[in-house]
């Protein structure tokens, strides 16, 4: 997909498409294309055929211009971050629909931050565009080849330009994310993921990738990771992905993915039904290849560190039981309570394991509990962290990128229930499922700055649209960019 910024005479270039953002009140550039079609556009408002109200869509065919056909996109009320995306987002899937090869976006009613504009333009057409490809499906390629944001000054031609190359390396980064998270786990196993890390750094100057094994988890004394995988025929690996865009003296982002492959629960068995989208519970490892994929694109300069803890949790004769006791490469011991609060304990020892690379920041992305879908829907990611000025940036990036979060407490009141009269801790509490498994993490990170992401609700859709969603990869990157223009 290729996009480009111009600001050459709106009327003059050749298009399939065009898109104008406009409310019912056309202003500036939006009445002078009115005019060229003879108030045709005015009509439209008039007869209530369009009222320009957010996210509205209505494709007027046009003859004898230099763009067959205007997709007018309604911006009335669109007044904060999140509804503006919403109208991009509706935009690129109105041009994906169409038979266009070239669409033109009228950058001039989005507002004024081009930049920001421009990079939702671009992650939103090519989020439009995914199609799912492997297992026999085949999709047919997309006609659209190419998106041109326009502006009319050159100035913010430049600006929009910045903006396109960032926003396609974020809509990428999400596909890539996306295809992932949709494979079926007889494919995308831990050793796939693996595979798919070496791929990822093939010929790559910033980034390389090496795997921790089962054996040297062992050597380690990773007995968490390891009471999860115990119980399937696949083995575990850590992945380590190291993007190097700083000086090796620049302390690195430490990203933790949770990636469980499969999750039946274990011994705690999962009901059947729905089962199938336990293949999804590897969205926070695939999260981090998505900003790994992003980061290459975008040659940030800044250090990250990708660490995935991938398993598969099966029951089987030798897998762990509900009761059990293992110790995690921190020493701490775990009473295992539940073997369906399985991410937790892939994820303690992970964060560990991060410690030796001595980060600025550890940030955990995982689909760890049900109960924060029953705390913030399917709209929100859940963040806790022990850092008030982290947090405030994650939540800030979450909001710039509309790819939002909301904070919950980490308080001591929840931590006591994970008290154990058998071990230093169990791997459930009681209430606040979400939080008491914060807590839970929060015992293995207290000599760092550290957030954890709960994108249980976010990371997929169930129904007719299941499938991935590539968040929070939006966030993560907004929030690594934002650091780098501080450093």
């Amino acid at each position: 997909m290729e996009f480009n910024a111009s600001s050459a005479n709106l009327l003059k270039i050749k298009v399939d498409s065009l898109i104008l953002p406009t409310g019912s009140q056309l202003k500036n550039n939006a009445k002078v294309i009115d005019e060229t079609l003879d108030g045709t556009i005015s009509s439209l408002i008039k007869a209530g055929d369009f009222t320009g109200k957010s996210s509205e869509i209505c494709v007027l065919h046009t003859l004898g211009q230099s763009h067959k056909r205007i997709i007018l996109l309604g911006t009335d009320g669109a007044s904060t971050p999140q509804k503006m995306i919403k109208v991009i987002e509706a935009g690129a899937r109105a041009a994906q629909k169409t038979t266009s090869a070239k669409v033109l976006w009228v950058g001039e009613s989005l507002g004024d931050d081009h930049e920001w504009q421009a990079s939702i333009v671009a992650r939103s057409t090519l989020t439009a565009g995914y199609k799912y490809a492997g297992t026999g499906k085949k999709p047919k390629p997309n006609k659209l080849k190419s998106a041109t944001y326009w502006t009319d000054s050159k100035k913010l031609s430049n600006a929009a330009s910045a903006g396109l190359q960032y926003g396609s390396a974020i809509g990428g980064g999400m596909n890539a994310a996306r295809q992932l998270g949709n494979l079926p786990a007889n494919i995308c196993t831990p050793n796939y993921l693996a595979a798919q890390a070496k791929l990822l750094a093939k010929g790559q100057a910033k980034l390389t990738t090496s795997i921790v094994k089962e054996a040297e988890m062992k050597t380690l004394k990773m007995g968490s990771l390891l009471s999860v995988s115990a119980g399937s025929v696949e083995p575990g690996n850590l992945i380590v992905m190291k993007y190097q865009g700083a000086k090796s003296t620049v302390k690195p982002t430490v990203l933790v993915g949770k990636a469980v492959t499969f999750d039946t629960g274990g011994i705690s068995l999962k009901p059947g039904r729905g089962m199938d989208e336990m293949k999804f519970d590897m969205c926070g490892g695939a999260s981090v290849f998505g900003v790994m994929n992003a980061l290459l694109e975008t040659q940030l300069p800044v250090n990250v560190i990708g660490v995935i803890p991938a398993v598969e949790n099966m029951p089987a004769g030798n897998a762990t039981k509900p009761g059990d006791v293992v110790t995690s490469m921190s020493g701490q011991t775990i009473e295992v309570l539940n073997t369906d609060a399985e991410g937790r304990l892939i994820l303690c020892d992970a964060l560990t394991y991060a410690g030796r690379f001595k980060p600025d920041t550890i940030i955990d992305i995982a689909t760890l509990t049900g109960a924060v879908i029953g705390a913030l829907g399917k709209f929100t990611s859940g963040l806790l962290s022990n850092d008030d000025n982290l947090a405030e940036d994650l939540l800030n990036s979450g909001t710039r990128s509309g790819d939002r979060a909301w904070r919950l407490p980490l308080w001591e009141e929840y931590d006591a229930q994970i008290k154990s009269n058998f071990a230093d801790m169990a791997n459930i509490g009681g209430e606040a499922g979400t939080i008491t498994a914060a807590c839970f993490l929060s015992r293995f990170t207290k000599d760092y700055k550290w957030a954890h992401l709960d994108i249980a609700g976010t990371a997929w859709l169930s129904g007719p649209q299941k499938g991935a969603t590539g968040r929070p990869v939006p966030m993560l990157m907004e929030y690594i960019r934002s650091k780098a223009a501080k450093d």
